[in-house]
């Protein structure tokens, strides 16, 4: 379900037991996206730019199970996404 908005986003949390939201998105701060969803019980997949390792750091800490780089994403999303979407969450560490 595609959110333009944090609104819009925290409107559909109730409907999914997981999210996938970009950090860079221009309708919504991704890091209270992530936030909402992991107060919400939900587990969140983040994608954001390979080189920017303090975002990364602020998605996982604000609840994010994994940040994936959009390279990895293009390279090798389907089975990246698909594995998340249908098996147990691993979750990254922030440190």
């Amino acid at each position: 379900m595609p959110a333009r908005s944090l609104a819009a986003f925290e409107a559909v949390l109730p409907e999914v037991d997981r999210a996938i939201v970009d950090l860079t998105a221009r309708g919504y701060d991704g890091i209270a996206a992530i936030a909402a969803a992991a107060a919400a019980g939900r587990s969140v997949l983040a994608v954001g730019q390979h080189d920017d390792r303090e975002t990364r750091q602020r998605a996982l800490a604000a609840g994010a199970n994994r940040v994936l780089a959009y390279r990895r994403m293009f390279e090798d999303g389907p089975r990246q996404i698909g594995g998340w979407l249908a098996g147990p969450v691993p979750s990254e560490s922030a440190t």
